[in-house]
C-alpha cells in the first residue's frame, strides 16, 4: 500500500532501500533526536538488518519515506498494549538535505490518517526532545497538540533531557 501525497510517498521498505537507508541515516545531526535504539554509525549490515525485520509485516506500520524515487527517510507508529492498544506512538526521521521543505509535515498527515482509518488506532503521541525545534514544528504543523513537558523524563548520549509529549486524536474512532 502506498500513502501518497504532494511532496513524499510512504511506502513498505524493500531490500532495494538498504543502501539509500544507510546512506541517509547515517547522520549524527539525525540519530541524536532519535531513540538509541536507532544506531549510529548506521551501517548496511543495519540497514539490512532493519528491513528484513519489517518485511511483510501486515498491516504495514513502518513506511520508507520516499522522494524522487528514493527511499530518504522513515516514519511510523508503534501500537501500545493492554488498555493503550488503540494508542500508538508515532516517530520519523528525514535525511538531512531533505529538511524544510515540507516533506516530514506531509508524511506525518500522511500516516496519521492511515493510523486512523485502515488500523483504527484512537490516539497518536510523539515524544520529541523539547529542544528539538523542527520536530515539534512539524507535529504543530501535522494538527498535533501538545500536551506536557516530561521533564528530565530521558537521557541521550549522558544527557538528561526534557521530552515534549505531542498527541492527535481520532475524532471519528469506530471503536473496539
Amino acid at each position: 500500500m502506498n500513502l501518497t501525497g504532494a511532496r513524499v510517498t510512504l511506502r513498505a521498505w524493500k531490500a532495494s532501500d538498504a543502501s539509500s537507508l544507510a546512506r541517509h541515516a547515517n547522520n549524527d545531526n539525525i540519530a541524536r533526536q532519535l531513540r538509541d535504539r536507532f544506531p549510529h554509525p548506521y551501517t548496511i549490515a543495519d540497514a539490512r538488518q532493519f528491513i528484513q525485520s519489517v518485511t511483510g509485516a501486515r498491516p504495514t506500520m513502518l513506511f520508507a519515506m520516499v522522494v524522487d524515487g528514493e527511499a530518504v527517510g522513515g516514519i511510523g507508529f508503534y501500537p501500545g498494549a493492554d488498555v493503550e492498544r488503540f494508542s500508538a506512538e508515532i516517530g520519523y526521521w528525514l535525511a538531512e538535505p531533505y529538511w524544510g521543505r515540507g516533506i516530514t509535515v506531509e508524511a506525518i498527515q500522511l500516516v496519521s490518517t492511515y493510523a486512523f482509518d485502515v488500523c483504527n488506532m484512537l490516539r497518536l503521541f510523539a515524544l520529541p526532545f523539547a529542544d528539538n525545534a523542527q520536530s515539534i514544528r512539524a507535529l504543530e504543523k501535522a494538527g498535533y497538540t501538545r500536551e506536557a513537558t516530561l521533564r528530565a523524563s530521558s537521557v541521550k548520549h549522558g544527557q538528561i533531557r526534557d521530552q515534549a509529549l505531542y498527541a492527535l486524536v481520532n475524532g471519528e474512532w469506530k471503536g473496539a
